[in-house]
């Protein structure tokens, strides 16, 4: 995929920028990439596309300097020169507009492309650096010690999988995944396809199928990764126990599928069971979900995304309750993430697979899921989602539970149409028989007077006229 299309023109989780005489800067670039998700490095340009100080600069020679400064060694994937036409244009237009030769009215930049390492790199100082935002951050020990754990159990999503071949991918399923990726990128691929299969690591370089490659591309991976499902269940009570101590659940549901499809079948499993209600605010009605529909999707795409398919025994769980829905991926947090700093941190276990979601649009931006899916939670006046990590699992909770706003007296004790009615004079300051049979159409004039007589007994409402110019007001 072009550099041009990873970067933003802020600095940001997977975009630095530097000058191109400053080698301690870029080796401390190249190491908190190398460590976290891989990233660019752009040299030449400053944030929003304005040139740096440096004309022209010598890319190997400034790698080379940058090499002494930490280790083990950096692999640079490539660094490919960009051209900035001087006319202001921001530094997404300038790295689209191409990159070749330069002409002396352009100023040349160049973009480092850094990949996510398997080992762990530290400077010359001792210093291990991550990317955490825009900044290079050093872990602690216990961190390092993490960080070293999960680099040193491989990548195992690029792993060949026996008894697979290439001819066990869904030509459906690479259609749409391209399909998809054209619109993200505003590119439509026009390569071959195994060089492309090849590049987001679902083959290997002698053709054969990965872990990545089947769970995205093979319309039945659970032949060789039965790991790789979902078990949907959902339960009367707050307990997974029934009465008797039977189980408790009153469906149960085993999903297979591409992890596309196996997202798309939980979240239609979930959605039909969760309860929906009704409010009235002014004449509209209001549909609300038991839980913010980004806050599920969230929980079920990291659940998917992020678990440990090394692990063979257990699938991903999904529990509805009455009170919560629980998502429990296998495996631990990856690498120095922990419940403390998962919402400012990012570092996947399965990164090719995180692209390739992101390309499919299950992914609206890498690094602010958790961010949303507490803010969303907020907003629909639910508690904050609650995250259990334990050694060989790591659980999303989201509670149902909403806080509710003090209700004004006059409004207990009422019918729906009572109810509306009196919204509707809290907005507007009174209303007459004949504003109410607007409002509720489908029922009786009779029963509507009705309504407002029996709010008048109570002491809500105040009637005032009398035959044809009635209309009623609250009651101080």
């Amino acid at each position: 995929m072009p550099v041009a299309r990873l970067i933003d023109s802020d600095e940001g989780p997977r975009l630095a920028f530097a000058d191109g005489t400053d080698a301690q800067l870029i080796a401390e670039n190249l190491v908190a990439f190398a460590n976290t998700e891989g990233g660019v490095i752009v040299v030449g340009l400053e944030a929003e596309g304005a040139a740096s100080l440096v004309e022209r600069v010598d890319i190997d020679r400034l790698l080379r300097h940058a090499d002494d400064l930490y280790n083990p060694p950096v692999v640079v994937e490539h660094w490919e020169e960009i051209v900035r036409e001087p006319s202001g244009r921001s530094l997404r237009s300038a790295l689209e507009g191409g990159n070749g030769l330069g002409g002396a009215s352009q100023a040349p930049a160049y973009a480092i492309r850094v990949p996510r390492s398997t080992e762990l790199h530290a400077l010359a100082d001792g210093r291990v650096l991550i990317r955490s935002g825009k900044v290079n951050r050093p872990l602690g020990g216990q961190e390092i010690q993490r960080l070293a754990s999960a680099k040193n159990t491989g990548d195992f999503e690029t792993e060949a999988v026996p008894g697979a071949s290439i001819d066990d991918f869904s030509r459906e399923m690479i259609d749409e995944y391209l399909e998809k990726r054209a619109e993200r990128t505003k590119r439509p691929h026009s390569g071959e396809v195994n060089r492309m299969l090849a590049e987001i690591g679902a083959i290997t370089t002698d053709g054969k199928p990965t872990v990545c490659g089947l769970l995205l591309f093979s319309e039945y991976p659970q032949r060789w990764l039965p790991q790789s499902g979902v078990v949907f269940a959902k339960f009367v009570g707050k307990t997974p126990r029934g009465e008797s101590g039977l189980a408790g659940y009153s469906r149960r549901e085993e999903l297979i599928g591409p992890v596309p499809r196996l997202i798309e079948a939980t979240w239609n499993m979930v959605w039909g069971e969760m309860a929906i209600s009704a409010v009235v605010k002014g004449l509209e009605r209001e549909e609300t979900f038991e839980y913010p529909q980004f806050a599920v999707r969230e929980a079920l795409v990291n659940a998917i995304c992020h678990r440990d398919y090394r692990l063979r025994g257990r699938r991903i769980e999904v529990r509805m309750f009455s009170d919560r829905l629980e998502v429990i991926s296998p495996g631990g947090l990856p690498g120095f993430i922990t419940v403390e700093n998962i919402k400012d941190e990012h570092f996947s276990r399965n990164p090719r697979l995180v692209g390739g979601l992101f390309h499919w649009g299950y992914i609206e931006e890498l690094g602010l899921g958790i961010d949303r899916m507490i803010e969303v939670m907020a907003q629909a006046g639910h508690s904050p989602p609650k995250f259990d990590a334990r050694p060989y699992s790591f659980a999303v909770a989201l509670h149902n539970e909403r806080s509710q706003p003090e209700q004004p007296e006059w409004s207990r004790d009422t019918n729906h149409r009572q109810a509306r009615a009196l919204q509707y004079m809290r907005d507007s300051g009174s209303i007459t028989n004949r504003e109410y049979r607007g409002l509720i159409p489908s029922v009786s004039a009779e029963t509507l007077r009705l309504d407002l007589v029996d709010l008048v007994e109570k002491g809500i409402l105040t009637r005032i006229g009398a035959k044809k110019g009635t209309y009623y007001v609250l009651k101080d």
